[in-house]
């Protein structure tokens, strides 16, 4: 493929996908000024046809040039008009829009929004046909890692200036799950249930502090305020809206996430916290506030800085976290296969089986093994 210009097709451009237009308006913008590659918005792929309607006034508000619009990812694919596919359609159609990208017939490189798929098993499928495809690259939007103080706070656990990692507590109070297309994520048929959905974030950033593989999983959660009194076709939401989670890891280290959706009187939706033998890090987000001390100097000896990127164009809604993803994208695509995605499949199953093994966890009232998830 050619880097003079890098063409994207995005499937499913309902929230999520105006939010990745938004970043490559901004992204297009900053790259010309640089002079290093053009970008281009050149296809739109939805079924719901509200959703392409938003999606091309919000093309003609950031001045971009009008991108040809498809009723399927397959036609898009057909078109020949794209280099790139950003993959934003509901949690349950990634699998099948992954394997038809993947086993195209021309090469497209993909950045998938989390979850890759909303089963292991599906997961897995995803990661033995993309190794017959060494001409792409498949990237995963967990970009939680790139928020300005998350980013910090993994440079600082890296540098050993908190020791060997022993725990990692993740805090998200935050607001309800928005409404979206058909009422699809009020469902843990079509989502995959919260702890996939919403949560194989934090699990991906549980595994990047600890520096450590998942062993075993324990969970309690329920539905106990949010979605209890709606009825889509005459089934109510069965989506949880809370739930702490514990995560064993083959270095000993714990992790435990602590979710509230229905917290929005909180200063932080994010909250982490990593303690090491040596010291201790937080990160606060969205005050962009990272706190780290060692145990030797106390509480007095606690260091407080605000954590910034200057590269980022765009905040949206992710705190700029979307914006440095689409960047490490680029940059991926341009190194022509010399370096890979900076979040890879295997960061995106493991994220999932965690998620799933806390679903089951949750069912089940007991801890579940990472083996009895993954199988072979």
């Amino acid at each position: 493929m050619a880097v003079a210009a890098v063409r994207y097709g995005i499937v499913g451009v309902g929230m999520m996908g105006r939010e990745h237009l938004h970043n490559l308006a901004h992204l297009a913008a900053e790259v010309e000024r640089e002079q290093s590659v053009r970008v281009r918005v050149t296809g739109l792929a939805d079924p719901h046809q509200e959703s392409l309607r938003l999606a091309l006034r919000l093309v003609a508000e950031l001045g971009l040039p009008p991108p040809q619009t498809f009723s399927g990812h397959r036609e898009l694919l057909d078109s020949g008009l794209c280099d790139a596919i950003i993959v934003s359609s509901p949690n349950m159609t990634h699998y099948e829009v992954l394997m038809d990208i993947i086993s195209h017939r021309e090469p497209h490189h993909i950045l998938v929004e989390k979850p890759l798929c909303t089963t292991v098993q599906d997961c897995k499928k995803v990661i033995e046909a993309a190794k017959q495809r060494a001409d792409i690259l498949v990237q995963v939007g967990l970009e939680y890692r790139y928020m300005p103080p998350v980013a910090k706070l993994i440079d600082i656990v890296k540098s050993g200036t908190l020791g060997q990692v022993r725990m990692v507590a993740i805090r998200e109070h935050r607001f309800p799950f928005l409404v979206k297309v058909n009422n699809w994520n009020r469902f843990n048929c079509n989502s995959g249930g919260t702890l996939v959905e919403k949560c194989c974030h934090f699990f991906d950033l549980m595994r990047l502090f600890a520096d450590a593989n998942p062993v075993r999983v324990m969970a309690s959660g329920a539905i106990d305020v949010n979605h209890k009194d709606e009825v889509y076709d005459g089934k109510v939401p069965d989506i949880i809206d809370n739930a702490y989670v514990i995560v064993e890891f083959d270095s000993g280290s714990r992790g435990m996430l602590d979710l509230c959706m229905f917290a929005e009187g909180s200063r932080n939706e994010q909250e982490i916290s990593v303690v090491g033998d040596i010291g201790k890090g937080e990160a606060f987000v969205p005050e962009n506030i990272v706190r780290f001390g060692k145990r030797t100097e106390g509480r007095d000896g606690v260091v407080t800085i605000m954590a910034e990127d200057e590269r980022i164009r765009y905040q949206g809604l992710h705190h700029g976290s979307s914006y440095l993803e689409h960047l490490n994208f680029l940059s991926a695509i341009k190194a022509q296969g010399s370096s890979g995605p900076s979040v890879n499949l295997s960061d995106g199953l493991l994220s999932v089986a965690i998620g799933v093994a806390g679903q089951l966890s949750i069912e089940q009232g007991r801890f579940v093994t990472m083996e009895e998830v993954l199988g072979s």
